[in-house]
């Protein structure tokens, strides 16, 4: 591999890594902007995601059917937790809404281990999907650029959602004053609901199309947890401008960090993490002004 193929690959790996971390995170900075809610369960929303995506397929014996069938069952998943526990927790302060969801998040875990165990599960990858496929003249396995598609087609859509309909200027309504736009008539509980529906049906996808490349283990709950808290404040809460940004940043940082810098690949993203904070606390991108 030439040097040029090596980094184009890298630049193809930094890019499906980014697209993970913001399908992960863009429903996570809404429902934070949004419900003022911490929620660290949200990781473990993404590990049911890759665990239901297996069943599923083993099942079926059928990969699309697993990739419908795990956002929809993680929603339901969410649904049962937004009832039992976040709906009540909302109005209490960021540490209780913390140490519970992080509670919940070996809670989960442990019952994934009980009905699944510790072993690494993965998903067979679709024959339309397996292989390789050129592009610029360079050769990229193909359900990696599957990733990249889904990632970048979800953001087109939820940015043009968010543009262009009624539901979009709603919520961001909601957002940027959630007293207002209540006293507008707009309702604000059930487009909370929605949104934090939306969030979970995002995270299992994360999960399921994760799982043919990383596997699906229980240590999924956590590993993406940092990341994406950090993709989270460095691209502002509640803003989905905010969330690709800091995807791509957090994604290609932790790909070319590892090729450039491998001792010190783990913590370039907390300096920049520390940087933002300390420069730009509200993000690079937020949504309030």
């Amino acid at each position: 591999m030439s040097g040029t193929e090596f980094w184009a690959t890298q630049f193809l790996n930094g890019l499906q890594l980014s697209m993970l971390l913001f399908l992960l995170s863009v429903g996570l900075t809404i429902i934070f902007g949004l419900m003022h809610f911490v929620n660290l369960a949200h990781g473990a929303l993404y590990m049911l995601g890759a665990y239901i995506g297996v069943s599923i397929a083993m099942w079926t014996d059928n990969y699309w059917a697993a990739f419908f069938g795990a956002p929809i069952g993680v929603t339901i998943i969410g649904i049962a937790l937004y009832t039992g526990v976040i709906k009540r927790m909302r109005k209490e302060g960021p540490m209780s809404q913390v140490l519970v969801t992080f509670g919940l998040i070996f809670v989960i875990v442990d019952l994934v281990r009980i009905v699944w165990g510790s072993i690494a599960l993965g998903i067979p990858t679709p024959e339309i999907l397996q292989g390789q496929v050129s592009i610029f003249g360079i050769s990229y396995p193909a359900y990696r650029m599957f990733i990249i598609a889904l990632g970048l087609a979800v953001m087109a859509g939820l940015s043009l959602m968010l543009a262009r309909t009624s539901y979009g200027a709603m919520l961001r309504a909601s957002v940027e004053n959630g007293e207002m736009a209540s006293a507008m008539g707009i309702d604000v509980e059930k487009l909370l609901f929605s949104v934090f529906c939306v969030g979970c049906a995002l995270a299992g996808l994360a999960g399921v199309v994760a799982a043919p490349v990383f596997s699906a283990t229980p240590a999924m709950a956590t590993d993406i947890l940092i990341p994406t808290l950090i993709v989270v404040v460095i691209g502002g809460l509640g803003s989905l401008t905010g969330a690709i940004v800091g995807s791509l940043i957090v994604g290609f940082i932790q790909t070319f960090g590892a090729v450039l810098l491998p001792s010190f690949s783990s913590i370039l993203v907390y300096i920049l993490l520390a940087g933002t904070l300390i420069i730009r606390p509200e993000g690079l991108v937020p949504a309030r002004k």
